[in-house]
């Protein structure tokens, strides 16, 4: 291997500034990449954040089709809608508007 090689790019190191514990499975914004918390981070520490692959997470109350973009709103729900909000990536299955989750292919 290359020894300029640093890792494979899917998980990253962050370190939590907002003020309260980000939980396990917790969608985080990571400058314009949308990542999920592998494990509890608390407030001033630093965890591992994985940015790609596929999530299920927390949607807004409307149906989104496969292959969708989807944004992350500030309170850390998957929408359709684009303004206002971080790209997340792109609806990996059609959920309909009843359903709380989404899978998520993230920074897709």
């Amino acid at each position: 291997m290359a020894q300029n090689h640093i890792q494979s790019g899917k998980i990253l190191q962050y370190t939590n500034s907002t003020e309260s514990t980000i939980t396990s499975g917790t969608p985080v914004v990571v400058g314009t990449w949308v990542g999920v918390a592998l494990g509890d981070i608390a407030d001033g520490a630093t965890g591992s954040v994985a940015i790609e692959e596929v999530w299920d997470l927390p949607k807004e109350a409307e149906a989104l089709t496969q292959g969708a973009k989807v944004y992350l709103t500030s309170t850390g729900k998957i929408t359709a809608t684009s303004t206002d909000n971080t790209y997340a990536g792109k609806a990996f299955e059609t959920v309909t508007s009843g359903e709380a989750t989404v899978p998520v292919k993230i920074n897709a």
